[in-house]
């Protein structure tokens, strides 16, 4: 599960990511403490390196049930306002990156480019266990 404010912009990124990445190794989902609307630049972005991330879908946590879930990921530092059961699951990090949202489309690429490289190593860290 990788979680954020709004599940907008890192979440969904780290979501196509996974699913690339971790395609039949991994199952994922994304969700935030409230849910929007997968945020367009963040789809343009993903879409130049060949993700496709247009058909996810924004959806609120509270959808979900933790356990469900072994690995959680906070991508912005909004692990504090999780609810208890979804921090206390096999493995919990909270990445804190910057909100691009608002931003010119460059912080959307780094930020982006920064998701891959730490969704790379999660996956490898997970096949590692």
């Amino acid at each position: 599960m990788f979680a954020c404010k709004r599940n907008s912009c890192r979440s969904q990124m780290a979501e196509g990511f996974a699913r690339k990445l971790g395609a039949g190794k991994i199952e994922v989902t994304s969700a935030g403490l409230e849910a929007s609307r997968v945020h367009p630049t963040a789809i343009a972005v993903m879409s130049e390196i060949g993700i496709e991330i247009n058909n996810q879908t924004s959806n609120p946590i509270s959808d979900f049930q933790a356990s469900d879930y072994n690995v959680v990921i906070s991508l912005c530092g909004c692990g504090v306002s999780l609810p208890k059961e979804w921090l206390l699951q096999e493995v919990f990090e909270d990445w804190q990156l910057d909100d691009p949202d608002g931003r010119p489309i460059e912080e959307f690429r780094r930020i982006r480019d920064e998701i891959k490289e730490r969704v790379s190593n999660l996956i490898v860290s997970m096949s590692n266990q």
